[in-house]
């Protein structure tokens, strides 16, 4: 139980380390257009999604066994939450590089 809770909180804890800054700046630059909204938030919308599955995975995985309504298991929700987290990490990765050559540049 407390290396899965460690697990999610480094996962949550590590864009914030890493692309803090980019994150700024792409908020500094707001604009409602759906080119901006989705090149510049989709990395962090997609690993917020992966780390909501793995949340929704820790909750079914800490009921009751004798519960009424106890689901089989959660390895849909973990894999769902592993593949959209690393999914959005990569992305987000690519957003940084992008924008850091803009800054440069």
């Amino acid at each position: 139980m407390a290396v899965g809770r460690a697990g999610f909180l480094l996962a949550v804890a590590l864009p914030v380390v890493l692309w803090h800054r980019v994150v700024g700046r792409i908020a500094a630059g707001f604009r409602l257009d759906l080119d901006y909204l989705v090149t510049g938030w989709s990395p962090w919308v997609l690993m917020g999604l992966g780390l909501v599955c793995l949340a929704v995975a820790g909750v079914i995985d800490r009921r009751g066994r004798e519960r009424r309504f106890h689901t089989a298991g959660s390895a849909a929700w973990v894999g769902w939450g592993v593949s959209l987290y690393l999914l959005g990490f990569g992305l987000a990765t690519q957003v940084a590089q992008i924008a850091d050559g803009f800054a440069r540049g």
